[in-house]
């Protein structure tokens, strides 16, 4: 699923992201730490998962191991 970075909180590093579809979804510190992003911006486009409705990972397509740029 494709989203849009909403909110960032630059000092806890947790926010929200709308996806395609209009929702607005919190995510945690943890899974932003996780996902080896340092630098998240409002407006900023990202891919991420779900699990039991919240956000379990996120990643720029492109950066990471076996990801390439299109």
């Amino acid at each position: 699923m494709q989203a849009t970075v909403h909110e960032i909180d630059p000092a806890t590093g947790a926010g929200s992201v709308i996806t395609d579809n209009g929702r607005v979804l919190p995510f945690d510190a943890d899974v932003v730490a996780a996902a080896n992003l340092r630098h998240l911006r409002v407006g900023q486009r990202l891919h991420l998962e779900l699990a039991g409705g919240a956000i379990s990972r996120l990643w720029i397509e492109g950066v990471g191991p076996g990801q390439r740029i299109r």
